[in-house]
């Protein structure tokens, strides 16, 4: 039987884009608008502003365009700052099979190498089906030990996969560059994310920039383990790592078309209970201005980080990875956009008091089951005695559950404009569905600069 890093290198360097099915392509489309949105809109926040400013100074030349920004840098940094920006607000897409958030892994490193190297449209989707698939297949097979976070682990192989397969690269040396950017995984914990330390925005930034390193470095002449995965994801990072269930199923539906949009701007674990959440305040007819009719809510989750089960919030990122605070400000505002996570909402008194009237009851389900499988029961008691409960099996926007291409593109909307101002993010939405005709992305590219900057 082939090893499974030849089989994975070989479907990386085979694929093309007339030979991906048309549904993969499409799916490809949609997840670079929706990846693009929530880099777009997490730029806006100062520290990534400021990251911006530093990389273009400090990290010539300047080949890469830095998202909606006028800074442009050398394609790792680029890498860097955008993949960055596209975590902050918990509005990355991802996928529940493996790999946590496999496109905001792998795009950024590839835009940024594909507008410096002048790639074709259709090479740039190409290569980010294949790199998604990597990314997905290598985190699926590990079994991750209990305080490593899902970002940024198998995000710089499947960056180097990607790339390589951009630069035209034969099975052998794909396998090679995946095996040198398995060796360079961040080690990334979840503690940072409970605590709100944003520094654990920088876990897929890293990794970006890392998948565009691994590449250089392999051309430069560097060598890795025959088997790197194996190594750092079974014995570091994993407590196993299963190299033949990388590979099961491979060439059938593409990963990419297995992902799920997020719909809440807060961490995926709190999105089964936040569905839920809307579903029992809708059957009661309970409006945010009626909060104070609350008596008790209870959630039921197979399983849950204990780390999203804390005190109160101090801050937006902390607060994105609690879940009490995501049912209480869900509840009281009617909302699940960024603006609920926010500082100003974080303070309000009305959330605050419902947070200590919601309690969470946690299964004994195993986390992988629980991770692919996600689900959550809902109990709103009132006051007056009625009751209203809800149960959730599949979230909406995941896969088995798709909503409306239309609300992707309204997603993009609302989180692009505030950053590219509506004609900009218009002339977005069109270039994307035109992407696989460009000759040369950089064509495209020119449509995600600053508004303001570029007027």
């Amino acid at each position: 039987m082939p090893h499974y890093l030849d089989t994975l290198s070989r479907f990386v360097a085979d694929a093309t884009f007339h030979s991906l099915p048309p549904s993969a392509i499409a799916a490809s489309r949609d997840v670079t608008l929706d990846t693009l949105g929530a880099i777009a809109s997490g730029m806006l926040e100062p520290e990534n502003l400021r990251l911006a400013e530093w990389t273009a100074e400090n990290m010539a030349p300047a080949e890469s365009t830095i998202i909606a920004t006028h800074h442009r840098a050398a394609a790792m940094g680029a890498a860097l700052v955008n993949a960055t920006a596209g975590v902050a607000l918990e509005m990355d897409e991802g996928n529940r099979f493996g790999g946590g958030h496999p496109a905001i892994h792998v795009l950024p490193g590839l835009l940024a190498v594909a507008e410096r190297d002048g790639a074709s449209g259709a090479d740039f989707l190409t290569a980010l089906v294949v790199g998604y698939e990597v990314t997905s297949r290598l985190g699926g097979a590990t079994v991750a030990r209990p305080n490593v976070h899902s970002h940024g682990h198998w995000g710089a192989p499947g960056t180097a996969a990607a790339i390589a397969k951009l630069r035209g690269m034969d099975a052998s040396d794909i396998r090679a560059v995946i095996n040198v950017a398995a060796s360079m995984s961040p080690a990334n914990t979840w503690t940072n994310a409970f605590a709100g330390a944003t520094v654990r925005n920088l876990y897929p930034g890293r990794s970006a920039m890392q998948g565009v390193m691994a590449v250089a470095l392999y051309e430069c002449g560097f060598t890795a383990l025959d088997d790197a995965p194996s190594d750092v994801y079974g014995t570091i990072l994993g407590d196993s790592f299963d190299g033949e269930a990388a590979v099961a199923g491979l060439g059938d539906e593409c990963r990419i078309e297995q992902n799920y949009f997020k719909l809440h701007a807060c961490c995926r674990y709190n999105h089964a209970t936040l569905d839920g959440v809307q579903d029992a305040a809708d059957c009661a007819r309970l409006s945010p201005d009626a909060v104070d009719d609350i008596d008790s809510v209870t959630v039921s989750v197979p399983w849950m980080l204990d780390g999203m089960l804390g005190d109160y919030p101090q801050n937006m990122l902390a607060a994105k990875f609690n879940l009490r605070y995501a049912v209480a400000a869900a509840l009281a505002t009617g909302r699940t956009d960024i603006t609920v996570f926010r500082t100003d909402s974080i303070a309000d008194p009305t959330i605050r008091a419902l947070f200590d009237r919601v309690s969470v009851q946690v299964g004994d389900a195993p986390q992988r089951q629980s991770v692919r499988d996600p689900s959550a029961g809902v109990e709103i008691r009132l006051r007056n005695g009625a009751v209203s409960r809800s149960r959730v099996r599949t979230i909406r926007g995941d896969y088995g559950k798709r909503i409306p291409r239309s609300e992707i593109v309204g997603k993009f909307q609302y989180l692009a404009t505030p950053a590219l101002g509506p004609q900009r993010t218009q002339q977005a939405l069109v270039r994307i569905e035109a992407l696989q005709d460009y000759a040369d992305i950089r064509g495209f590219i020119e449509g995600i600069y600053d508004a303001e900057a570029q007027s």
